[in-house]
């Protein structure tokens, strides 16, 4: 809500997570408390569940929700509202974003039976042998990340389209052997189960389903640091595997941490901090046009489509983005002000990690840890090949690392 010197009275919401069928779960005093309310927000199909109430005003929500919500909310002054969700109203739910806009005293949740522990219960899965992935709202590409064989997925639909969306991605990547069972309308009597598998699915599914995923392929990608450098599309500017993976131990995302990945060519170094868990998020920021094209392409393939990709040069580039926890600089430190920037954006205890191949960036960051510390380190990498009818070592560019660390 944005600051005024009298700023209006909010509601008090009661958020009230009912099943696809409508009221018939709930408790009677819960049933009783919608029934009574003056004022029912939800989406229309839960509006369209209540019987009619004289007198009871009903209001769908806004779109886009997180824009128009709190003109919405203000609307009402300070009476008492109940707004209707599906099942629980904090997985993938209203309940979130109510909380986000009037702060967690003015929203009092009672959630219902997630759709989530529908589909368990339908396909006999237990919490700890599925992961569940959101793709409500989201790309579909974000089930990437996840393959493993023989792991097992529960993915939140956005839509009826989730399922063949998802199929086609499977079947690309190897992984057309999986079964996937889609559960519709889970909790009404409208309620169905279709399975089949990846490479050659053709059903129709509701508007309203869980997707459960039984997959079956190879194994592709692991989630520590340094992937091949041929998992990525490149045309030679990418921090390659070895130096990838000291840097990102450097850097050492954590939930909810954001990246800058200044000069990020590739991609490689953002998609893999976003990889570490799925709150990490990273704003990748090159200059060169065909390049974060390809990054946007490395990005989805690997299953981290909501990478941010900012097309211009640094330092001008980084203004105005969300303040990172951490950057990481891969070529440009000569950059007039480039490092300065980077530094100062950082919070106590943000990471900077740059690297450079030249003379001029190793003066450059011999300097930087002359006046502000942190640590310094040349890295050699050679590898294995041949030479005639032998093998011998082929180096490769020797790179300057400087890691620093803002204090308090």
């Amino acid at each position: 809500m944005p600051d005024s010197p009298h700023p209006a009275p909010l509601p008090l919401v009661t958020v009230v997570g009912i099943a696809a069928g409508g009221l018939g779960d709930l408790s009677d005093a819960l049933r009783d408390l919608v029934l009574r309310a003056p004022v029912v927000l939800g989406g229309a199909r839960h509006l369209d569940l209540l019987p009619d109430v004289p007198g009871q005003r009903r209001l769908p929500w806004p779109t886009p929700l997180r824009a128009g919500l709190p003109a919405l909310l203000a609307s009402l002054g300070e009476r008492s509202v109940v707004a209707l969700a599906s099942g629980d109203p904090l997985l993938s739910g209203v309940g979130t974003t109510l909380i986000d806009v009037l702060g967690g005293d003015r929203v009092v949740i009672h959630p219902g039976v997630s759709s989530v522990a529908l589909a368990r219960a339908r396909l006999g899965w237990a919490d700890e042998s599925c992961a569940v992935v959101s793709l409500v709202g989201r790309h579909p590409a974000l089930v990437l990340r996840e393959l493993a064989p023989g792991r097992r997925l529960l993915v939140l639909s956005s839509d009826e389209h989730t399922p063949g969306a998802v199929a086609g991605l499977l079947t690309q990547v190897g992984y057309a052997a999986s079964l996937l069972h889609v559960l519709g309308n889970l909790g009404s009597s409208a309620e169905s189960h279709v399975s089949g598998g990846a490479a050659d699915w053709s059903h129709g599914s509701p508007r309203l389903n869980v997707l459960g995923l039984e997959l079956r392929g190879p194994r592709l990608h692991g989630w520590t640091p340094g992937l091949p450098d041929d998992a990525f599309e490149h045309d030679g500017q990418l921090t390659k595997r070895d130096l990838r993976a000291s840097a990102l131990s450097r850097l050492a995302p954590v939930p909810g941490d954001h990246l800058w990945d200044v000069g990020a060519g590739a991609g490689s170094v953002g998609i893999e901090w976003m990889r570490a868990h799925p709150t990490c998020t990273a704003t990748a920021v090159e200059a060169d046009t065909s390049r974060a094209d390809r990054i946007s392409r490395n990005a989805t393939r690997l299953g981290v489509p909501g990478l941010d990709v900012v097309t211009g040069t640094a330092p001008g580039a980084l203004a105005g983005l969300r303040r990172p926890d951490a950057v990481f600089v891969g070529g440009g430190s000569t950059t007039p002000g480039l490092l300065d920037t980077c530094r100062s954006a950082l919070p106590p205890g943000g990471r900077l990690v740059t690297h450079g191949v030249t003379l001029e960036t190793e003066q450059l960051l011999a300097q930087a840890h002359g006046e502000h510390g942190g640590e310094l380190t040349r890295i050699a990498v050679e590898t294995a090949a041949p030479v005639g009818s032998f093998t011998g070592w082929t180096p490769a560019r020797t790179v300057t690392q400087w890691v620093y660390t803002r204090g308090a």
